[in-house]
């Protein structure tokens, strides 16, 4: 993987089980990179300490108008791995609509931004939020199990809305291009291994899911944002990922 021409990329969740892995090879490429953290984050000295790296400081939930445009200034790609913590408070607490509101939030400080070429705005999201413009319609038994995640499972709900929100944007109203990331049932693997990239899913994500390592849909992520040819392929849709190696 390697830089393609100057630029500053914007990794929102960099403290996360993914998130981390795409700054790492972010790193590799020797780009640019800006992430948020939370001042509470266990990474935040780690991450401090790479000269490589600009770190601001913050809950993307409570930076203000001013905070948020000084965040994506200069940034020309943003990769968004947020997700509800897997405590009770993080699934059942506030904010409910964590990734939807830091998505609508970033989206609208591009928007601010003076001209200049689109953004592009990478979500890393789930098969479990289909896409409605491809007329995905899963068998009946699957919708019932996701409408009763959708009751019971704060996070489900939250990230089909922060899908749903990046999808309805544009280069010419928000300035944003835009992939939402669909990786299937998520491994740790420690090396980035073949994968298969599809539009739609090939698999029932609830009772037939496929494996996806997070280094695989991290290598995918960094070559969306640095890749152009990868890119033209890709924008504007929800491409699913599957290990090719299901063992």
């Amino acid at each position: 993987m390697t830089a393609k021409g100057c630029v500053m990329i914007l990794v929102i969740g960099a403290s996360g089980a993914t998130g981390r892995l795409v700054v790492e090879q972010l790193m590799l490429a020797q780009v640019q990179v800006r992430v948020l953290v939370r001042q509470s984050s266990a990474q935040l000295e780690t991450l401090k300490a790479n000269p490589q790296l600009d770190v601001r400081v913050g809950n993307i939930a409570e930076l203000s108008t001013r905070e948020l445009e000084a965040l994506v200034a200069d940034v020309k790609t943003v990769i968004c791995c947020l997700g509800h913590r897997a405590t009770f408070q993080g699934i059942y607490g506030h904010p409910r609509r964590l990734v939807r509101d830091a998505v609508q939030s970033v989206c609208q400080a591009i928007a601010n931004k003076d001209g200049g070429s689109p953004a592009k705005f990478i979500l890393m999201n789930s098969t479990g939020c289909t896409c409605e413009s491809l007329h995905e319609r899963p068998p009946l038994a699957h919708r019932a199990v996701v409408a009763l995640l959708r009751l019971c499972l704060p996070p489900h709900p939250d990230n089909e809305a922060a899908a749903k929100l990046l999808r309805a944007s544009s280069p010419a109203k928000e300035g944003v291009e835009w992939v939402v990331v669909r990786p299937d049932s998520l491994t740790n693997d420690a090396q980035v291994t073949a994968y298969d990239v599809h539009p739609s899913p090939i698999r029932d994500a609830i009772f037939d899911a496929g494996k996806t390592s997070r280094i695989n849909v991290a290598h995918f992520m960094c070559q969306l944002a640095l890749d152009p040819a990868l890119w033209q392929q890709w924008q504007g849709c929800s491409p699913v990922l599957y290990n090719q190696d299901q063992g």
